[in-house]
């Protein structure tokens, strides 16, 4: 199997405030450039783009190529179950919305301490051991302590990326080291991040061309993740035919790194973590698995934040951004502010990065939600 995976987290849609709006045509050219240029691997989940990307899964490759010419991977939804009698219920809808008689890899999706708890309560494991079973990440002394619990395992999905390596929230680099002592396979979610590593900072894209000018800076983060000699597949979500082109060819003729490239990269990501305010990779599990009681979009007004304080980072109290008035447009299409987080942290308890969401959004807040009058006071023209 090729090292790159086709991740269907983040289609291309017509309207990027509506998940479900997938262009199932433009999917279908990007499947057809992955399997013809000999790769395999495609990963969705039951909640992806707001429960339509199994479908979209269905209708741009399963039924328009031959079951033996690609693979498919899932992952059973714990933290949407209510109870041990949905196992059947979800896997059987499962296999209606992608088409398929079986699933190639099989995940239990997010699986933190919390979520691990509720598995075991479940027999959620012993449910899927009839199946055979997979398993989804979380920090690398409680991965331990599951496989431990479960050495059926055939594999782990860990989200490795090399800014992440030695983060102490993420773990990359201690998970994947965990995964190893136990001899299972990796699957690597998120190795661009969500898009941090594809537009990083001059200084770290300077460097990363001084040793390869023709490399661009997402080519950089999948070939560090499928560098790593147990990694069995990179996943990355793409979001359009040029995307995937790009990321394809970069691939094909796939080699590790050498120790200058993998130093390169870690210098980089040196530069990188000193860049951004708020690590969000918009994977928009905080949205999506718990509907925020104040419908906050915590992940677009994050990335507000953080294109605002890399261009300001010391604007002016009151000050005309572009980010102030595009936050002001989402609270008045009916948004939750984010200064109406009433700190249930319900959000923090699925998100990948380990974010201490309800404190960033007291920040978010204090920078990005301001008077609109006084605002547009500021920038309208004095009288002489």
């Amino acid at each position: 199997m090729k090292k790159l995976g086709f991740g269907l987290m983040r289609l291309p849609v017509f309207n990027p405030d509506d998940m479900t709006t997938v262009d199932i045509e433009q999917v279908k050219k990007m499947a057809d450039y992955f399997i013809a240029n000999g790769f395999t691997y495609f990963d969705t989940a039951y909640m992806y783009h707001d429960y339509t990307s199994e479908a979209a899964l269905r209708q741009a490759v399963v039924e328009r190529y031959p079951r033996d010419s690609f693979t498919v991977a899932t992952k059973m939804p714990l933290a949407l179950m209510r109870s041990e009698n949905e196992h059947a219920d979800i896997f059987a809808k499962q296999k209606a919305n992608v088409g398929v008689e079986f699933f190639d890899y099989y995940l239990l999706h997010n699986m933190t301490l919390e979520q691990y708890e509720r598995a075991k309560k479940w027999r959620t494991i012993e449910y899927l051991e009839e199946k055979r079973k997979a398993g989804d990440h979380d920090t690398a002394e409680n991965l331990a302590k599951i496989l431990d619990d479960h050495p059926g395992f055939d594999f782990v999905q860990l989200q490795i990326n090399y800014l992440d390596w030695d983060n102490a929230g993420v773990q990359s680099g201690a998970c994947y080291k965990t995964a190893e002592e136990h001899g299972l396979k990796v699957t690597v979610m998120e190795p661009v991040k969500g898009g941090t590593l594809a537009v990083i900072p001059k200084e770290a894209e300077e460097l990363l061309r001084s040793v390869h000018p023709d490399w661009e800076p997402a080519h950089w983060a999948i070939k560090f993740a499928g560098s790593l000699p147990n990694v069995q597949a990179v996943l990355s979500g793409m979001s359009s035919l040029e995307q995937l082109r790009s990321n394809v060819d970069a691939m094909k003729d796939f080699t590790p790194f050498t120790d200058t490239e993998r130093e390169a990269v870690m210098k980089a990501g040196e530069i990188i973590r000193s860049w951004y305010a708020i690590p969000c990779t918009a994977c928009r599990y905080c949205v999506e698995t718990n509907h925020c009681p104040k419908n906050i979009p915590i992940p677009n007004y994050f990335a507000m934040y953080n294109s605002a304080k890399q261009r300001n980072p010391e604007s002016i109290p009151g000050g005309f951004m572009m980010e102030r008035m595009y936050y002001a447009n989402l609270v008045n299409d009916g948004y939750g502010k984010a200064s109406q987080c009433v700190k249930c942290r319900k959000c923090e308890k699925v998100c990948p990065q380990h974010l201490k969401i309800a404190d960033f959004l007291v920040d978010v807040a204090d920078f990005l939600e301001i008077d609109m009058a006084e605002m547009l006071a500021n920038i309208q023209p004095k009288d002489e």
